[in-house]
């Protein structure tokens, strides 16, 4: 006889697949983010420094108006400056070395090295956060590696210079993830944005201004508008994801972004994307995908094993 426990929660099916959606329709808009910042590089004279501040202010403007500007002083207040510090430094590396990559290499590319991030968080959390994988999962990362070298393919073509920036991007990806971790448990989410966001501001404003070029059309206005729109949304999207579902059945769906990746980049740039590229995407998004499958079945191990304890 089934038990009562077993029957389904009213409602967690529908709030299981709005999740699954938003996380698709976050990583779209981060494409999208992407891919603006890839025009605005290639088809106009507005410097790559000014692209990456303008993704920053755009998206601290956009919060100050959905939240309210009194509610900034209280997005200030954190249990752990020092690592709020640190994590929006690596966001600000993150932006402004991927914006820099992508000028250079093809949507596709880039985010198949980012997919990588995940399996370094793995591969660090051991060291990090005291969170050692097993050999099931150790074979996962190697795999995500092996993935990576069938895209890039050194030795057997030539390799651009924008690879070695796009790998710098996802490794400080993957260690602004690990300092997220530990910031959960002191900082509401919304603090932890603003911060990172806010360092942007600041830090790029230098640049930018001494780089700055006047758009000369409302047109591009817009353009440099929508970088923090398209950020902007895209984060708010994915804290709503995993507040309705739990993060072993949303996050498989961030892999959602190498179809966006590709479309955008063939509808706006005309790229079309190697077998090499594709075959070793693959590889790194299966590699990801097992890696959430295998988190999720030690989780519900251990709570097994904790309930029979009790």
């Amino acid at each position: 006889m089934p038990h009562a426990t077993d029957r389904p929660v009213p409602g967690a099916l529908p709030d299981r697949i709005r999740a699954i959606l938003l996380m698709c329709a976050t990583v779209t808009l981060f494409s999208c983010l992407d891919a603006s910042a890839k025009y605005l590089v290639l088809n106009t004279n507005i410097p790559t420094a000014q692209v990456v501040w303008m993704r920053f202010i755009g998206q601290v403007v956009l919060m100050a108006i959905i939240l309210g500007p009194s509610t900034i002083p209280s997005l200030l207040r954190t249990k752990k400056l020092g690592l709020q510090i640190i994590r929006s430094f690596l966001m600000v590396a993150c932006t402004a070395c991927n914006f820099i990559a992508v000028k250079y290499l093809r949507l596709d590319q880039t985010v198949a090295i980012a997919f990588l991030a995940p399996l370094v968080v793995a591969a660090l959390a051991g060291p990090f956060l005291g969170e050692w994988v097993g050999w099931r999962r150790v074979l996962a990362i190697l795999i995500g590696f092996a993935g990576i070298l069938i895209v890039v393919r050194p030795g057997f073509t030539e390799v651009h210079w924008a690879f070695g920036i796009s790998f710098l991007s996802m490794l400080a990806y993957a260690l602004f993830m690990l300092v997220t971790r530990k910031l959960s448990t002191f900082d509401p989410p919304l603090v932890t944005l603003f911060y990172a966001l806010l360092a942007g501001t600041l830090l790029g404003a230098p640049f930018a201004l001494s780089e700055w070029v006047w758009p000369q059309s409302l047109g591009l206005w817009l353009q440099l508008a929508t970088l923090g729109a398209f950020g902007g949304l895209g984060h708010y999207l994915l804290i709503h994801a995993y507040r309705l579902a739990p993060a072993s059945s949303v996050t498989p769906f961030m892999y959602f972004q190498l179809i966006s990746m590709v479309g955008l980049g063939y509808v706006i740039f005309g790229d079309v994307p190697d077998v090499w590229s594709l075959v070793g995407s693959l590889v790194v998004v299966g590699s990801g995908i097992y890696l959430v499958h295998r988190e999720h079945a030690l989780h519900k191990e251990a709570v097994a094993a904790t309930a029979r304890a009790c």
